[in-house]
């Protein structure tokens, strides 16, 4: 066989363009609309960040004209009277208030939505789970005011019982003893923040679990893992962060709440040892309870009472940040 000649199918390298030609040939590619929707998001965030600061400097002057008028300190005074000449206020009782009835919401309601949460996703026939997720967005659009005639015509008058029994049995703690007065608490105040956020947690937590990729619980079940290892080892990592994220938005509710507290909760400028005595106020309840009759001096501390609300929710949405970034390599985004 004759092989004097031989030829090859291979073609010269086609030369690639330069550095400077990809960038002229990717921004002539872009079309308009890509360019218009960048333009659309990159001026959202940067009118979002104006209006954040726009809201900073407009709470930081007028609180700063209220401070320069108070009487008593404005971090420590267990009084509110805006009418004195000269004005006497303090947030130490709101703080108080605010930050332990979100403690106690957030306590109660994180387990039980987590817990709802798995049951939809992976104990419930599909039918029921579908049903009970119906019937938490319903739970989710019910008005606030609504939650506060609730909690003030069914949820007091059947609080009684409950702080009885607390304090029988537990009243030695000293946070749990009772004088037999009206059950308008800070505990009463947090079960119903809990019913309220309940909802938000819940759905956010169900929608992160349903996005657990099947291989990781296969792989689990296939290692001779129970259901509940399956959740331990595979669901709650994946959706850790997930989590957090909604027991935050949670925790947002908790600490803005207004109507639901003050048409449930009886104010008073003291800080009580016991969760079931009544008194006690938060930031928002004081605000919507005093704002219609203040005077110019009284709205500029209640407008400082809502900085300090107002630094504590960056705060804390800033801690939740924290978290969710520390334990980043175990999200469901890296898996």
């Amino acid at each position: 066989m004759d092989i004097s000649t031989q030829t090859t199918d291979a073609s010269p390298p086609t030369p690639q363009p330069s550095t400077a030609e990809q960038k002229r040939n990717a921004r002539g590619a872009t079309r308009a609309g890509d360019r218009v929707f960048l333009g659309l998001s990159r001026g959202s965030g940067i009118l979002l960040l104006v209006i954040m600061a726009a809201i900073a400097v407009f709470l930081t002057y007028r609180a700063a004209l209220a401070i320069s008028r108070d009487h008593g300190n404005f971090l420590t005074t267990f009084e509110w009277n805006t009418n004195l000449i000269p004005p006497t206020f303090g947030i130490a009782v709101l703080a108080f208030g605010t930050v332990v009835s979100s403690i106690i919401a957030m306590a109660i309601a994180v387990p039980i939505a987590v817990a709802i949460a798995l049951f939809i996703t992976h104990y419930s026939p599909r039918r029921l789970g579908g049903t009970i997720g119906y019937v938490i967005d319903l739970l989710a659009a019910v008005p606030s005011i609504v939650y506060g005639l609730w909690g003030a015509l069914v949820l007091v008058p059947h609080m009684t019982g409950l702080f009885g029994w607390l304090d029988r049995y537990f009243g030695w703690t000293g946070i749990f003893s009772w004088d037999g007065g009206a059950p308008r608490s800070m505990l009463t105040v947090g079960i119903l923040l809990a019913i309220m956020i309940l909802p938000i947690i819940t759905n956010v937590s169900r929608e992160v679990f349903r996005q657990v990729p099947q291989m990781h619980e296969e792989a689990a079940l296939a290692l001779g893992a129970t259901r509940w290892e399956v959740i331990r080892m595979s669901v709650l990592p994946f959706g850790r962060s997930g989590v957090i994220s909604a027991s935050m938005l949670g925790l947002g509710r908790a600490l803005g709440e207004t109507m639901a507290v003050a048409t449930v909760l009886s104010p008073d400028f003291q800080i009580h040892a016991s969760l079931l005595n009544p008194g006690g106020g938060t930031f928002a309840q004081n605000i919507a309870s005093k704002f219609s009759e203040a005077t110019a001096d009284g709205r500029d501390a209640l407008i400082a009472s809502g900085l300090v609300l107002f630094v504590i929710t960056l705060l804390v949405n800033g801690a939740a940040r924290v978290i969710i970034t520390r334990r980043a390599e175990y999200s469901g985004a890296n898996a």
